[in-house]
């Protein structure tokens, strides 16, 4: 797979993106989101309003960092399961955060009760209110392993 679609770095064209505009998620409780991802892992929360497209929803934002933020909905009296991995579903948000802010929120979330996974010393997997799962990884962007991948 390497050798067919994998262009050398000087061979590749510029993305055709500008970056992440959001990631949108759905939550089943807006406060309970809003208590994990702003006072747990320290993600401003910068927007709340109304949804555009489904009336009595809320979509708001939380700032990730580099200009990117992760939003979510709420969707009441749609009736929605509890998260499930599809295919062509969420996998997991891998989020860089620096290692002394790596450790403070491990040590948060642990102290939470937030079940958390550490893989290679570098990345702490937990799962958010609604089973959707997240990474905090303490690579600098662009990094994995320490190989450059973007």
């Amino acid at each position: 797979m390497r050798q067919k679609h994998l262009l050398a770095a000087a061979d590749r064209p510029a993305s055709s993106a500008r970056g992440v505009h959001h990631q949108a998620l759905i939550s089943s409780n807006v406060e309970r989101t809003i208590d994990f991802y702003q006072g747990l892992l320290e993600f401003p929360l910068t927007e709340l309003f109304e949804n555009r497209d489904y009336a009595g929803s809320t979509h708001f934002f939380f700032d990730i960092g580099n200009s990117n933020a992760l939003a979510f909905f709420d969707f009441p009296g749609l009736g929605l399961n509890e998260y499930a991995e599809v295919l062509g579903g969420h996998h997991h948000l891998a989020i860089s955060v620096p290692p002394d802010n790596w450790d403070r929120l491990k040590g948060k979330l642990e102290a939470a009760g937030v079940e958390t996974f550490i893989v290679g010393g570098s990345s702490l997997y937990c799962s958010g209110p609604d089973g959707e799962r997240i990474e905090l990884i303490n690579e600098p962007l662009g990094e994995m392993d320490g190989m450059a991948v973007i």
